[in-house]
């Protein structure tokens, strides 16, 4: 029996040498078309997120859901034989959105109703909701100019348009996103009884798309309830409004701030074979709102970062650094993830070298966006043309991901997976931000991108490369 065994273990370690050496003599070209042969034809990312989806559904921080995607995706980790999975302890926010929401308002012929959702933080209404005159302006900014003669007893529909000719979706969203967060605490300043903000997406259609908002340091007493409008419903009362600027707007909410909860951040962990204190990190936010599934934001981004730990454990990559996937939890409305991580990290002194974060949508990716220095950027640059035959080669310097943004130093290199995101805002934040949504295709395509940047970075480093070459070779 103890022939057998050792005969058993010596072929073991004999395939594992062959694997390696196989692997070591393979181009980086020939590493990284495995991984998308992989991912297009044993993916997982798919069929894990028809599990967040369509079993478990929304995930707003606090709530039941989030907790049951907490325990899912920390046992599908551990089925992937990672070295480590843990959970990372983390206080978020409890915001409930209650009854559905309701709201109309009346012109001379006609009740008028409209499709409204409270934005996350929001109070309710009082009893039997609010009733009152509107007044419509463009931006919170414009509050200032009308003075509280013209605002107090009223409810403000801010009523800023998406910037079309914008070719960046997310420019675009940005530009309008600060009406939706402030707008209800700017305007209580000047006594308003409420707000209605246009949702911020590029489409006409009947989704209102929430979001967070905040109410600063305003006193509670002041604190005025804040709802999105659909597109279509934000045309609807801004023409009505041209006619008649007496139409009185009546919505009801019913929401509620609770206590802080704990919840947790989910974290799967492969170590470095010969750098185990040097940490390369991918992630994506395990939190969603409550209104779809969240299956673009960010369930694609969940499930895409596991499966970048098991194509490179299928590909037969045995990382340098110690690979780890973080799922934070709380990116919506707070970051307390994100924040929490790179807290523990710091108190850990643990030399984080670079993070990736995909928090785009699971559509067709098209590159990455970097957070570095010149030097760095110019580095990883001479990847680009590995990515070219996948059609996949924006490489800029930008943005990263709000969960690995804590992180950030002078040492540490931050990117984004950047997908096409024309029709992401279609869905962002709405009811219809639903599996049904999400091609597998596409979504495969982004774990496998993400993937092979990982294994560049784990191979090279972020300070070792010098050219395209070099790289090759």
């Amino acid at each position: 029996m103890n022939n057998y065994l050792k005969t058993i273990s010596r072929i073991a370690l004999l395939i594992c040498f062959c694997l390696s050496f196989s692997l070591k003599a393979q181009s980086d070209e020939d590493v990284l078309k495995n991984i998308y042969k992989q991912s297009l034809t044993n993916g997982k990312s798919y069929e894990w997120l028809d599990y967040l989806s369509n079993k478990i559904g929304g995930r707003l921080s606090g709530s039941t859901n989030a907790e049951l995607a907490v325990q899912y995706t920390k046992a599908e980790l551990e089925k992937l034989g990672l070295d480590k999975v843990w959970l990372q302890p983390v206080m978020v926010p409890k915001w409930v959105r209650g009854e559905q929401e309701m709201a109309y308002f009346k012109t001379s012929n006609d009740l008028n109703k409209v499709n409204i959702c409270a934005l996350g933080g929001s109070v309710a209404t009082p009893e039997g909701g609010v009733k009152a005159k509107v007044i419509e302006v463009n931006s919170y900014q414009d509050l200032e100019k009308l003075g509280e003669e013209n605002i107090k007893g009223k409810i403000v529909f801010i009523n800023r348009s998406w910037e079309q000719e914008l070719v960046n979706t997310f420019q675009a969203y940005g530009g309008c996103a600060a009406e939706r967060y402030a707008g209800a605490a700017e305007a209580a300043k000047y006594g308003a009884v409420g707000t209605i903000v246009r949702s911020l997406s590029s489409r006409l259609d009947d989704y209102p798309h929430t979001g967070s908002m905040g109410y600063g340091d305003l006193p509670v007493e002041q604190r005025i309830p804040s709802a999105a409008i659909s597109t279509n419903d934000a045309v609807k009362l801004s023409e009505a409004l041209k006619k008649d600027k007496d139409i009185e707007f009546h919505f009801e909410m019913s929401c509620q701030q609770f206590d802080d909860v704990m919840s947790y951040n989910v974290i799967g962990e492969i170590t470095g074979s010969e750098f185990p204190n040097e940490y390369i990190i991918v992630g994506g936010h395990l939190d969603s709102w409550d209104l779809g599934d969240g299956a673009h934001d960010d369930g694609a981004g969940v499930v895409q970062s596991m499966d970048v730990l098991r194509l490179m454990k299928e590909s037969g990559i045995t990382p340098k650094r110690s690979i780890r996937v973080v799922l934070f939890m709380n990116e919506e409305n707070g970051l307390r993830g994100g924040r929490k991580y790179a807290e523990v990290a710091k108190e850990k002194n643990e030399k984080h070298i670079f993070a990736l974060e995909s928090d785009a949508g699971g559509f067709t990716p098209r590159g990455f966006s970097f957070d570095c220095n010149d030097l760095m950027f110019s580095k990883i640059e001479a990847w680009r043309p590995l990515f070219k035959p996948y059609l996949i080669h924006y490489f800029e310097k930008g943005g990263s991901g709000a969960d690995i943004g804590p992180l950030k130093n002078d040492d540490i290199v931050l990117a984004g997976l950047r997908p096409d995101s024309q029709r992401y805002f279609d869905h962002h934040h709405a009811a219809n931000d639903t599996f049904e949504h999400v091609n597998k295709r596409e979504l495969e395509l982004g774990a496998a991108t993400m993937t092979a940047l990982m294994f560049l970075v784990d191979k090279y480093g972020t300070e070792t490369i010098t050219n395209t070459k070099e790289i090759k070779d």
